[in-house]
C-alpha cells in the first residue's frame, strides 16, 4: 500500500477550467495482447481502474480503439457513476483491423459516430475530452477538427484533442477550433516530440506522452535507469515519471498497467523529488 496519491504530482488545469492531477492513467494495457479483445483477469482490470481513482487518479485515457471497445465499458463498469472530479480523455479516428493493427479515418461522419457510441458506451451526456486518435491522411485536417468543433458546439464534448501531430498541424488546427491537449510519443529515452512539447508549454496546451515508459524497455531489468533508482531508493519506472513530471508544467504522464501493485508503484512517483543533478544524470543515461 503506497501512502503517496497522484495529487503530490500536481494539477494542471486544461484550458485554464478542467482541473486534473498531472499524474494520471491510461488504460491500454488493460486489453488483451495487441491491444485486441477484453484482458485476461477483467476482475483486476475492475481493480487497477477503482484502485487509481482511490490514490488520486483523476485524468483516465482511453480510446474507442482499445479493444476495440473494451477500455471504455471497463471504465464504465468500475467507476460509473463518476466522481465530480474524474476527467475521462477518449479517442477516435483509429479503426481496427485484428491485434497491432491500426488504420486512420477521419471522415466527419466516422469521427460524429464514434463520438456518439463513446457517449453511450461510457454513460455519459458530455464527454470531457476528446482526441483525434490519429490525422487521417486523406480527408482535410480542417474538416476532421471541424466535425469534432461542431461536436463540442452542440455539447457533446467539452475539449478537443489531438495525437501524435506536428507543431504545423497543431496551428492549423487551432485556426478552426481551440485545442486543449496533445498527445504524442515521448518518455526519457524518446524525446523526438521535444519542438511539439515546447510549443505546448507556450500556449498551456496539456502534452500528454503516450508510452510514458517507452512499454517497458526503458525500465527492464539491467536497464540504464537501474543503478541511479537504486541510489535514490525508486524504481527506474518511477525515475522516468518523475523526469518527465520535472520536464514540463504541461506534461501530463499516463502510465498503463493492468495489476495494482504495479499502479501503486507508478503513482508512488509523484512523491519522487529529483535535483537538478538527478535529472541531468537520467538525461544523459539514456540521451
Amino acid at each position: 500500500m503506497t501512502s503517496v496519491t497522484a495529487d503530490v504530482s500536481g494539477q494542471f488545469m486544461i484550458e485554464g477550467t478542467l482541473g486534473v492531477n498531472r499524474l494520471g492513467y491510461g488504460t491500454m494495457q488493460l486489453t488483451g495482447p495487441g491491444v485486441w479483445g477484453p484482458p485476461a483477469d477483467p476482475d483486476e482490470a475492475v481493480r487497477v481502474l477503482r484502485r487509481a481513482a482511490e490514490l488520486g487518479v483523476t485524468l483516465f485515457d482511453t480510446a474507442d480503439a482499445y479493444g476495440p471497445m473494451v477500455a471504455e465499458p471497463l471504465l464504465r463498469q468500475a467507476l460509473a457513476p463518476y466522481a465530480d472530479d474524474i476527467v475521462i480523455a477518449t479517442k477516435a479516428g483509429f479503426t481496427r483491423q485484428g491485434p497491432g493493427k491500426w488504420e486512420p479515418v477521419g471522415r466527419p461522419a466516422y469521427l460524429r459516430q464514434q463520438c456518439e457510441m463513446s457517449l453511450r458506451i461510457l454513460g455519459v451526456d458530455r464527454i470531457p475530452l476528446l482526441q483525434l486518435h490519429r490525422v487521417d491522411p486523406d480527408v482535410p485536417l480542417q474538416d476532421q477538427v471541424g466535425e469534432l468543433k461542431a461536436l463540442k458546439d452542440e455539447g457533446k464534448i467539452a475539449h478537443i484533442g489531438l495525437s501524435e501531430v506536428t507543431v504545423d498541424q497543431i496551428e492549423q488546427a487551432r485556426a478552426v477550433a481551440p485545442i486543449a491537449s496533445v498527445q504524442n510519443l515521448y518518455n526519457l529515452a524518446n524525446r523526438a516530440a521535444e519542438d511539439v512539447l515546447d510549443y505546448c508549454e507556450r500556449n498551456e496546451i496539456a502534452f500528454i506522452p503516450w508510452f510514458p515508459l517507452a512499454t517497458g524497455d526503458l525500465v527492464k531489468s539491467g536497464g540504464p535507469l537501474e543503478a541511479i533508482a537504486a541510489r535514490l531508493s525508486a524504481t527506474p519506472s518511477q525515475l522516468a515519471l518523475a523526469w518527465l513530471l520535472r520536464r514540463s508544467p504541461v506534461m501530463l504522464p499516463i502510465p498503463g498497467t493492468s495489476s495494482v501493485g504495479h499502479l501503486e508503484q507508478n503513482v508512488a512517483a509523484a512523491g519522487v523529488q529529483l535535483t537538478n543533478d538527478d535529472v541531468a544524470e537520467l538525461t544523459a543515461a539514456v540521451g
